[in-house]
Parts: structure tokens; C-alpha cells; sequence
């Protein structure tokens, strides 16, 4: 069966919902306000595409593929990620509404300014992502691999870490005596620098 192919198109505040693209091939296209809710884009390869500002709450994503591809300020809600992989995207502004990513693969790109409020990211390999002035508020990040991570401004309030690997991480404008730190592994500076937040006398 041959695969459709979508090559450099451009659609704008269109409505996708529901649409079918199951395995469809995406590359070079540009998606505008359009909206994907409910839309079946399972097994789906997604290559140098670019999508602001679309609507994706509902949308089955699974084992889908995601490469070089952009998601700037795009919504993401009881969206099926399972399997699915984002290989250096960008998805700096998105929203995505208590997700389940345990079950993804993150392979670098920039997660800045991205609200993963109470999402899932159990045991991900998130090394070298930037998650700049993201908003990880109640997100479970146990025993994720954070190591060379950009951590930077980061809301990690109530974040779940035991277990992560934080050796590496930019941890720039954190106050991590505030942090739940237990199991966590951390690399000399950063806890030399703790415990001088802490008051100790490091000689």
C-alpha cells in the first residue's frame, strides 16, 4: 500500500478534526491555528514541519514520529503519546494538559516556556533538552535521566525527583534547598552549591 505524502503544504485555521492520517508522511509543511482534536495521526512520520498554534486535544499521536519538526504554542490535551517520538523538535509555548509521556521518547530539542503541569515523565531520557522557564509544577520526573539538561528557571515546585540523574543540568535560578532532593543525583559543584544554600562551610 503506497503512503500518502503531504510535501510543502501550507494550511491556515483549517479544521482537521478527525481527520484520518494514519501513517500519512508530513514534510516541509506549515499547519497555522488549525485544529487536529480527535484526528488519528497514529504511526504518522512528521519531518521539517512546523505547527503554531494547533489544537491537538484528543488527537492519537501513537508511535508517531516527530523530527526537526516545531509545536510553538500548541495544546495538547487527553492526547495519545504512546510510543510517539520527538527527535530534536521544538515546542517552546505549548500546553500540555496533565499528559502521559512515560511511554514517549525525547531525544533533545527545546522544551522551553512549555507547561507540563502534572504530566507524566517517569523515567524519561531527558538529557541535553532545554526545559528553560518551563512550568514542571507536580510533574513526576522520578527516575528521569536530566543529565546536561537546561533546567533554568524552571517551576519544579512539588516536582516528583526521586531517583533523577541531575548531574550536568543547568540548575541556574532554582532555589534547591526547596526542592525535594532525596535519591536525587547530583554532580560535585551542584552540591557543593547546595550545601552552601544550606549555610555549611564548604573549604
Amino acid at each position: 500500500m503506497t503512503t500518502e505524502r503531504w510535501l510543502d503544504q501550507e494550511l491556515i485555521d483549517r479544521d482537521l478534526d478527525e481527520l484520518d492520517l494514519v501513517e500519512v508522511e508530513l514534510r516541509g509543511c506549515r499547519f497555522e491555528r488549525c485544529r487536529f482534536r480527535d484526528a488519528r495521526l497514529t504511526e504518522a512520520r512528521i519531518l521539517s514541519c512546523i505547527f503554531d498554534q494547533c489544537d491537538f486535544r484528543g488527537a492519537h499521536l501513537g508511535s508517531a514520529t516527530f523530527v526537526g519538526s516545531a509545536l510553538v504554542a500548541c495544546e495538547f490535551g487527553m492526547t495519545d503519546f504512546f510510543l510517539t517520538t520527538l527527535r530534536d523538535c521544538k515546542l517552546t509555548g505549548s500546553t500540555f494538559t496533565e499528559i502521559d509521556l512515560s511511554h514517549a521518547t525525547i531525544a533533545g530539542g527545546d522544551w522551553s516556556l512549555v507547561n507540563l503541569r502534572a504530566c507524566n515523565l517517569h523515567g524519561l531520557d531527558l538529557r541535553k533538552v532545554r526545559f528553560g522557564e518551563a512550568d514542571l509544577f507536580s510533574a513526576n520526573l522520578k527516575d528521569a535521566d536530566l543529565r546536561e539538561a537546561d533546567l533554568t528557571g524552571a517551576n519544579l515546585d512539588r516536582t516528583r525527583l526521586t531517583g533523577a540523574d541531575l548531574r550536568g543540568a543547568r540548575l541556574d535560578g532554582l532555589n534547591l534547598p526547596a526542592l525535594d532532593l532525596r535519591g536525587v543525583h547530583l554532580d560535585l559543584d551542584q552540591a557543593v552549591y547546595l550545601a552552601r544554600c544550606l549555610g555549611a562551610l564548604v573549604e
